[in-house]
């Protein structure tokens, strides 16, 4: 008996051991779990300014680049939450081709091990940069397998060494979210008129884009978004690593004609630095503006008489004064090292856009003209090899490529066009997220992306060749976009 005693105490003494053993246990593993969900953060910048004697896109006319105002980079932010990590590369481009971004990706994925739907590159939408969708010939082609050139090639290795580097600088960090309205520098460049205009195509329109102040202005064809959404990333000492932006304003330009520049989205960035006292900083502070939904807006209101500007004066009043309000916000963050990360990815198809019989007659009516006066509009001969090349080369349907990250309870989503402004402020309504931004132009470039019923009002935008794809694709989009935010939240 008296053994059973000690037997029990000692099988007390071993069980109180145990419990003791697993709390310390315990404890042990939910510091490394905490120190492996720390959040880090880390940021770069890397040169791709071109050779000049490139031609310059983003217009008509196409000159050749003789100048360099400023730098094109690679502006790369990656966020780690210690389980996942979500990079967003951002080029100084009017837009890239997703053969182009496919290409990093693949690199990205073999070198680094980093999961294409981890990562979100997309164009800044600059008009002063040169082609990153091939040159000639090349430009119009929608067809994988097509080789680089040097240029590209060169930019998909600079895209590689900025995530290599952002992941270099990465360090403890917290984040912080702001958002504020600066409705001054967005308008609707699409206007209704009062008697209807002729297209290129032959068809009678009542919206013409950038119209010019005139008495024949009825009232914007659509809305504008005056939200700039932002995620603020700084050290856990406070010391700012990187500011990601989104804005929906197209450009801004005032840029001369053969002149290289990254347009208001670096200027931004650079009087972000310059508000943070953050220009002798190393590893380099890096502000990041991305293009929203500005398929329709710019910065020029024609209800007014314009105001003629020196070159690059209204770039550096609309970048200042977008950065100084955002700081403004920005001094009200409040930051926090717990973040989530989530993203989502979806390909879709869509059918190109073939030419309506009626545009098919007129073209070739054009094709066959050589009169002195245009029959429809000074530009139906551009558009006339544009539509029948259109018919001819293009494949029936394009696959294109969604994305949608979260980061705390903001949604983000990534979509391939140049997106009109009510699409975004739609998804903006729908989605389940506290705030969400869209970013244009991401993962490849397939034209503009009106609604249904801007299609049936006209206009540039809605133009076959400018459209691409089926009348009713922003409808299917916003449904996918919505699914994905839906599948995260």
């Amino acid at each position: 008996m008296v053994f059973k005693m000690v037997d029990l105490k000692f099988n007390s003494f071993k069980w109180n051991t145990l419990i003791y053993s697993m709390f310390i246990i315990f404890f042990i593993a939910q510091g490394s779990k905490a120190q492996n969900n720390s959040f880090n953060a880390g940021a770069s910048i890397v040169d791709i300014t071109p050779f000049l004697g490139h031609r310059v896109v983003g217009g008509y006319n196409s000159p050749i680049a003789t100048y360099i105002h400023d730098p094109l980079q690679v502006r790369t932010l990656v966020l780690d939450d210690g389980i996942q990590k979500l990079f967003f590369v951002i080029v100084d481009n009017v837009s890239v081709g997703k053969e182009v971004f496919d290409a990093a990706k693949i690199i990205l994925a073999k070198e680094y091990n980093i999961h294409r739907s981890h990562v979100l590159m997309a164009a800044t939408h600059t008009h002063s940069a040169v082609s990153l969708r091939g040159v000639g010939n090349k430009l119009k082609e929608w067809r994988s397998g097509v080789d680089l050139d040097e240029y590209q090639t060169f930019v998909v290795k600079r895209i590689v060494d900025g995530v290599h580097l952002a992941l270099k600088n990465c360090q403890l960090a917290r984040i912080g979210i702001g958002s504020i309205d600066v409705p001054e520098h967005v308008f609707n460049r699409r206007w209704i008129m009062k008697d209807s205009v002729m297209s290129p195509l032959g068809q009678k329109e009542i919206v013409r884009m950038n119209p010019g102040h005139s008495a024949d202005l009825l009232h914007p064809a659509g809305p504008v978004d005056p939200e700039v959404s932002f995620l603020a990333i700084e050290s856990i000492e406070g010391k700012p690593i990187g500011l990601l932006a989104n804005y929906s304003l197209h450009y801004v330009g005032g840029v001369p004609q053969g002149h290289i520049s990254a347009d208001y989205f670096a200027a931004f960035a650079d009087r972000m630095m310059t508000l943070l006292e953050a220009e002798k900083q190393i590893p380099s502070f890096v502000g990041i503006m991305t293009n929203g939904t500005s398929g329709d807006i710019n910065n020029n209101d024609y209800s007014k008489l314009p105001t003629r500007l020196p070159n690059y004066e209204k770039i550096k009043y609309v970048a200042d004064d977008v950065a100084d309000k955002v700081f403004e916000e920005y001094q009200k963050l409040t930051f926090e090292d717990e973040v989530v990360l989530g993203s989502k990815i979806k390909e879709m198809s869509l059918k190109v856009r073939r030419a309506d019989p009626q545009v098919l007659v007129n073209m070739a009516a054009v094709r066959s003209y050589n009169g002195d006066i245009p029959m429809f509009h000074r530009l139906e001969k551009v558009y006339m090899h544009r539509i029948f090349d259109m018919e001819a080369e293009y494949p029936d349907s394009v696959h294109i490529e969604l994305q949608a990250f979260s980061i705390n309870d903001i949604g983000i989503a990534a979509i391939p066009f140049e997106v009109f402004a009510e699409i975004g402020l739609e998804i903006k309504s729908s989605s389940p997220y506290k705030d969400t931004f869209v970013i244009g132009l991401a993962n490849g470039a397939f034209g503009y992306l009106p609604t249904p019923e801007q299609h049936r009002l006209g206009g540039y935008e809605t133009w076959q060749y400018v459209n691409k794809v089926e009348k009713t694709a922003s409808d299917k989009i916003e449904k996918e976009i919505l699914n994905l935010f839906e599948t995260m939240h």
